[in-house]
């Protein structure tokens, strides 16, 4: 009797111990959710180009792509016709869900397709839509951490044709418009983080945030709080983008006026609002152009109001050196944690206390010894676009572009915060 009871324990146990097994089995191969809260990516300013690229890994097996960083660009495009190789890659068809997304109005028998654009040339051909893994690293807004990956992210395939003009070892553009399948798009729905991205350029490295803050650069400064904020502005008319004629995947804000130590720059005021009838006019930020290109009636009043400050403030004028039509000799000039002190510019918002303002280190290029020139070139009678802000102008400050809301963050120059750009902590911590 003692025996039995003792088997019938001994089975007990036995089971128990099994079920035990079975449940810690499971538990170790379905871990908890590793879901970032936000990713990052390091952006590289090309000295050559002045194009602003950076790296993402794609394919099965992943391997680098570098990708020149276009903000107003409406999707991600590769070139397809060189070394693209990948067992995931497929190519979803015409009224597929994917396609849809993309809005494409080109079909085929076996496949949907855009328009990828070379945005230096002014050049696009037709491109098939495919899908693919595209990886990532996550962050915690401190430190970049593990990969994190999308199964199937959608892009366009460019081919030859549109390389030249693009950076070294480029193979396409990283499109961040205000579309659909736009990096910052496709990476907050899939992860499920609000609709932000960040940018924060360097005249070296930089790095861009995809998802809210905090974005901590060294040595320990959050440069998400705080933020000065303005409405994004919808051109309802694209005349750069193709399609041409449909809304703009561009970002545009509202600059009412233009001054230059507190003093107003005299011109007509309607170049920069924008045309609803034909998109013209207005100001947009922009990866593209290296500096700050004004319509040419904006350019003549702005330069020869900086002109008579700094002649006021004793800067000596100087021959141009193109592309720049104001220069200046550096000599008794004084270097400041800002940059050179030389007359500030501010770019009003919505009011004077809704100014982005400009110091010399982003207004100011040193193109040699001794020779500064005011960094803004003439985009002539006919710009398209009134003012557009040129990547000089964007760099060691933030830019949080908050889709969700249609508003942009920005902070004044990060100088004055003894950090920079590129201050994100890249060491891969345990």
């Amino acid at each position: 009797m003692a025996m039995m009871a003792s088997s019938s324990s001994l089975r007990l146990l036995f089971i128990i111990s099994s079920l035990l097994l079975i449940i810690t089995t499971t538990s170790q191969a379905q871990p908890p959710s590793t879901r970032p809260k936000a990713l990052v990516l390091q952006v590289t300013k090309d000295p050559s180009t002045l194009q602003y690229t950076t790296t993402l890994l794609q394919r099965t097996p992943l391997v680098p792509v570098k990708l020149t960083v276009d903000l107003g660009a409406d999707f991600l495009w590769v070139n397809c016709e060189q070394n693209y190789s990948s067992s995931t890659s497929r190519s979803p068809r015409c009224g597929s869900a994917p396609c849809n997304l993309a809005r494409s109005k080109a079909c085929s028998s076996t496949a949907c397709g855009l328009t990828p654009n070379n945005p230096f040339l002014r050049l696009s051909t037709i491109g098939d839509v495919r899908q693919d893994v595209l990886s990532l690293r996550s962050t915690d807004g401190r430190n970049p951490g593990p990969y994190a990956t999308v199964p199937s992210f959608i892009f366009t395939c460019g081919s030859n044709i549109l390389l030249p003009g693009l950076a070294r070892g480029v193979t396409g553009i990283a499109g961040f418009g205000r579309t659909r399948i736009a990096l910052p798009s496709q990476l907050s729905s899939t992860f499920s983080f609000p609709r932000k991205f960040a940018v924060c350029l360097g005249s070296g490295n930089g790095v861009v945030f995809f998802g809210d803050g905090p974005y901590v650069l060294l040595p320990n400064n959050d440069v998400s709080a705080p933020l000065t904020y303005t409405p994004l502005l919808n051109n309802p008319v694209s005349l750069i983008t193709a399609p041409l004629g449909e809304p703009s995947y561009e970002y545009f804000i509202g600059v009412k006026s233009i001054t230059v130590n507190d003093k107003v720059v005299p011109f007509n005021t309607s170049l920069l609002s924008i045309d609803r009838t034909n998109g013209r006019g207005g100001t947009k930020i922009s990866t593209v152009n290296a500096y700050t290109v004004l319509h040419s009636e904006i350019y003549k009043a702005f330069t020869d109001a900086f002109v008579r400050e700094a002649e006021a403030m004793n800067i000596k004028r100087v021959a141009a050196v193109a592309p720049f039509g104001v220069c200046f000799s550096s000599k008794g000039v004084l270097s400041t944690r800002l940059g050179a002190a030389v007359p500030r510019i501010d770019l009003v918002l919505q009011n004077k206390d809704v100014v982005w303002r400009i110091f010399g280190a982003n207004s100011m290029v040193q193109v040699r010894d001794g020779v500064l020139c005011l960094g803004f070139v003439d985009g002539g009678a006919e710009a398209v676009t009134s003012v557009v802000i040129g990547g000089y102008q964007l760099e060691d400050s933030l830019l949080q572009f908050d889709l969700a809301a249609s508003r942009l963050g920005f902070s004044s120059t990060l100088l004055g915060r003894q950090t920079t750009c590129a201050n994100f902590n890249s060491t891969i911590k345990a």
